[in-house]
């Protein structure tokens, strides 16, 4: 590793080990986050409005830390990304109907799980890949092209298997992706370029601990409102975040599985995708008319979410 300039290296040599520390405690961050925003109200309250401008952020710390030669490698196989996105999207949904069906699982739990199930790869993907050691480029891709899909594949899945109208605008979507990708992909680049490859290389780990610390504050807006549920109805609240774990390894484990013939790391990677979806966007676009219980579910999966890299990153390491 290159050595910093000395002037550079005493301005920014505290700040910049927290950040490192933070890289490298992300997991456990993680886990104290969700629970640290289900136990303090108050303070979920607060950052409840801070959650777009926090995920634009972080798309921009996620950007300078991919390798765009890597990204354009996975885009010139298409076949690859095609059948990638056709299981995330088709096939998912569908499993995840026939098993709420064959367990009987109806209601409003066995709609959010569905719906659950047709939603696109979360955005913080990249980032968590990367804190697990797993592959963050085609968490990248797939996740930027599974939201750019959603809109024509989760409302008629949703409306054929559950009779739901999701109402997801394209245009709208469409805008707010060129607010939460456009964006800081403009400036992730001319950071790039101000800074050059040796200073971001030098400052890679304390990249990720600022996005760390940038979902932490992501994971305490989302909270918002669910102690409140928790106590009025416990056995419905704790019976969702079960649920929520279930199938968030559900989608993982049969998604390794599926795609393991593309190889190991490019299978965990897709499992890690499948289990965590983009719930926000659907909490962000879904009418108030919809049931609140299907809501809350949403908010719930993010403790499997929030839990994954602390939960799972032994396992993919023991594997890998």
């Amino acid at each position: 590793m290159a050595a910093r300039p000395p002037g550079e290296a005493a301005i920014l040599s505290l700040p910049i080990r927290l950040l490192e520390g933070a890289a490298r405690q992300g997991g456990t961050l993680l886990a104290v986050s969700i629970f640290a925003g289900l136990l303090l109200p108050p303070l979920a309250s607060a950052l409840r409005d801070v959650v777009t401008p926090t995920v634009a952020l972080l798309m921009t710390l996620i950007l300078l830390r991919v390798d765009f030669a890597q990204v354009l490698g996975y885009l010139r196989r298409p076949l690859m990304i095609l059948a990638l996105l056709a299981w995330l999207l088709l096939a998912c949904p569908l499993l995840a109907y026939a098993v709420a069906r064959a367990v009987g699982l109806d209601g409003p739990l066995g709609a959010a799980l569905v719906i659950m199930a047709t939603g696109c790869a979360a955005t913080s993907s990249p980032a968590f890949a990367r804190l697990v050691g797993l592959d963050g480029e085609i968490a990248l891709v797939a996740s930027l092209l599974s939201t750019l899909l959603v809109p024509f594949t989760a409302p008629p899945l949703a409306l054929g298997l559950l009779g739901i109208d999701l109402s997801l605008s394209v245009s709208a979507l469409v805008g707010r992706l060129a607010l939460m990708v456009g964006l800081p992909l403009l400036v992730s680049l001319v950071i790039r370029r101000l800074a050059g490859p040796a200073r971001l290389q030098r400052w890679g780990r304390a990249v990720d601990g600022a996005v760390v610390l940038l979902v932490v504050l992501y994971g305490f807006g989302v909270m918002d409102g669910v102690l409140a549920r928790l106590l009025a109805e416990p056995g419905f609240v704790l019976g969702g975040i079960f649920l929520a774990f279930a199938g968030s390894a559900g989608l993982n484990v049969v998604t390794a599985l599926a795609l393991a013939p593309a190889g190991r790391g490019l299978a965990l990677s897709a499992g890690l995708l499948s289990g965590n979806r983009n719930m926000a966007l659907y909490l962000a676009v879904l009418p108030a008319s919809t049931d609140a219980r299907i809501l809350l579910f949403f908010a719930l999966c993010q403790f499997p979410l929030f839990l994954s890299p602390f939960l799972l990153k032994p396992i993919y390491r023991r594997i890998a």
